[in-house]
């Protein structure tokens, strides 16, 4: 398969940046693993020891699998497919998680995925043709991104970064990507921070978001899409609709057109089905499948809070 090149005027940011700048970052970011605040737990564990506490996850990441999605938004995985890398482990602890046995049910190993492996990864994807290269669930694993990424570019990366999130970032992580990431695509799930504690356990998740999105929005703005229909850059915003919480989708689209603006893409999500810990007598209220009427209301939500671009996939 011919590898997917990208537009001719099109320069991914880290290349734009330079080298010894993304070296300086990955040195910083590496150096912060020692006292770990990579992410909003602010743990303080020495991970460069080995040591972890929340997110399960020493010096080196977790990669669980690496491959071209073709599930993706249209505008990420086009024709060849998005080159995602998951990775092991989470900060947060969602009961409804659909990927609850790689966020969550994995044991901790002795050592995780090394600089030059993941790097490999990277490149492998882009031999694939991959049309950019998508981290999922990289919050925790920010220096290790960075690490590999400076091995990954001085052997010849060129595709554009995606940071695949759940938004519970730390703004000093983000300012460490700031110039690094060409799009954000962070999930706003849930806006009270009554309902994150019980179902995120972090209460302070909506507090966090926010700010990330902002701070997101501020680097890179609002998605490009290329004549082709492929992401350049900016932000995608993805929120999954939650059975019986339709004022939190409400709440979160009017926030969305309010702080952001209503030319932000927004994919609003209908997939929910039970997952993770859920079917458990502690979260009843969950386990049930999204009822159509309640994706549609949420459609309808959105238009009423005025925004223009919405993914269209899932639309009815």
């Amino acid at each position: 398969m011919t590898p997917y090149a990208g537009p001719a005027d099109f320069t991914p940011a880290y290349l734009r940046l330079g080298a010894g700048e993304l070296a300086s970052r990955a040195e910083r970011a590496l150096e912060g693993l020692a006292s770990c605040r990579i992410c909003p737990r602010d743990c303080e564990v020495n991970r460069l020891k080995d040591r972890w506490s929340a997110c399960k996850t020493g010096r080196h990441a977790v990669v669980t699998s690496a491959f071209p999605h073709m599930g993706e938004e249209d505008c990420l995985r086009g024709w060849n497919g998005s080159g995602t890398i998951f990775f092991g482990h989470c900060n947060l602890r969602c009961v409804f998680c659909q990927n609850y046995d790689i966020s969550q049910g994995i044991r901790p190993p002795s050592e995780g995925t090394r600089p030059k492996v993941l790097a490999g990864l990277m490149l492998s994807l882009q031999r694939h043709g991959c049309h950019n290269i998508n981290f999922v669930t990289p919050e925790h694993v920010v220096p290790q991104v960075l690490e590999a990424l400076v091995i990954a570019v001085d052997q010849g990366l060129r595709l554009p970064i995606v940071y695949n999130t759940s938004a519970y970032d730390s703004l000093e992580s983000l300012a460490l990507l700031d110039g690094v990431v060409d799009i954000y695509m962070p999930d706003l799930k849930l806006f009270s921070p009554t309902l994150s504690k019980r179902y995120l356990k972090a209460q302070d998740y909506p507090e966090v978001a926010k700010a990330a999105l902002k701070d997101m929005h501020r680097q890179v703005g609002f998605l490009d899409i290329d004549p082709s229909g492929l992401a350049r850059r900016g932000v995608l915003i993805r929120h999954l609709v939650m059975p019986g919480l339709p004022e939190e989708s409400v709440s979160i689209l009017e926030w969305i057109v309010r702080e952001l603006g209503p030319d932000t893409y927004v994919n609003v999500m209908g997939q929910y089905r039970p997952g993770g810990k859920v079917g458990r007598k502690a979260w009843p209220e969950l386990d049930r499948p999204l009822e159509r009427e309640e994706y549609r209301a949420a459609l309808r939500a959105a238009e009423e809070a005025g925004l223009r671009r919405l993914d269209s996939r899932d639309l009815p």
